[in-house]
């Protein structure tokens, strides 16, 4: 029973992993096609449409964009989770319930209806379209990863190390630079790859706070494909793959991606 067991689990296991990965394939393999439109399998092998991509300025424009506007986010995000999981997790001030139940139930509301509030927010503001204002946009998606993250880094730390750096007389910022700030580091940079992740790939707040001549390269996407669907779009989405696999190796060979999430507790 036991190995019929771990065979079915096997299977199962098996079957999710490439439920998973057609579409990554599908998605490559059509990108090399000799034809004029999306076909798989892909009728010849060529990489013209890596070319076109490279060709066109506005999808380079969109990519600057969209990488310059998520590392941005990550930056602050960090920042400001730090700051806001420290006083949330070891400070009792008004509003700090609602300033948590505000931070979770940013997961909980749809994107769409969060772009609809800000494009209206925006306007009785005054802000004009802009990459500051997608900054904005996209920072009330990531700083609620970055405070979630702190959170639950802070709640497995051991505050008797702070107690004793204090109590050897190191100051309040040489206990928070060499006691605090490295038990909180993996969160810290799991905090800043989402908030990367998730300002990069949005569309649907950016879809709302955008112009013609202000687009991110998703909602590039998206508008090309409206009127155009030819395998340009899966050469883009094969280079989307490529630059997420490289953040995931360059993350893997200076941090390790289990010790980032909180798997690897012997690594040292």
């Amino acid at each position: 029973m036991t190995r019929l067991t771990r065979v079915l689990g096997t299977g199962f296991a098996v079957l999710v992993g490439l439920f998973l990965i057609a579409p990554v394939v599908v998605t490559v393999a059509s990108s090399l096609t000799t034809t004029s439109y999306v076909t798989f399998p892909p009728r010849g092998i060529t990489l013209r449409w890596y070319a076109e991509v490279f060709g066109k300025p506005e999808f380079l424009s969109s990519f600057v964009l969209s990488a310059g506007v998520a590392l941005a986010a990550a930056a602050i995000s960090v920042v400001v989770g730090l700051a806001g999981g420290l006083a949330i997790h070891r400070h009792r001030f008004p509003g700090r319930s609602a300033l948590e139940a505000v931070l979770s139930s940013a997961f909980a509301v749809p994107t769409i209806v969060l772009g609809i509030g800000l494009l209206q927010w925006f306007a009785q503001m005054g802000l004009a379209s802009s990459p500051f204002t997608l900054l904005l946009a996209h920072l009330v998606l990531t700083v609620p990863y970055a405070v979630r993250l702190v959170l639950a880094g802070l709640a497995g730390l051991d505050r008797s190390a702070e107690k004793a750096a204090a109590g050897l007389g190191a100051p309040p910022f040489l206990v928070f630079w060499h006691v605090t700030l490295p038990a909180v580091r993996g969160a810290l940079i799991g905090g800043a790859f989402f908030a990367f992740i998730t300002s990069f790939d949005d569309l649907t707040v950016a879809l709302f706070v955008v112009t013609t001549d202000l687009q991110t390269l998703p909602v590039r996407i998206f508008n090309y494909m409206q009127y155009d669907y030819d395998p340009t779009v899966t050469a883009i989405g094969t280079l989307m793959v490529l630059f997420a696999v490289v953040a995931v190796v360059v993350i893997e060979r200076f941090v390790g991606v289990a010790r980032l999430f909180g798997a690897d507790t012997d690594h040292k």
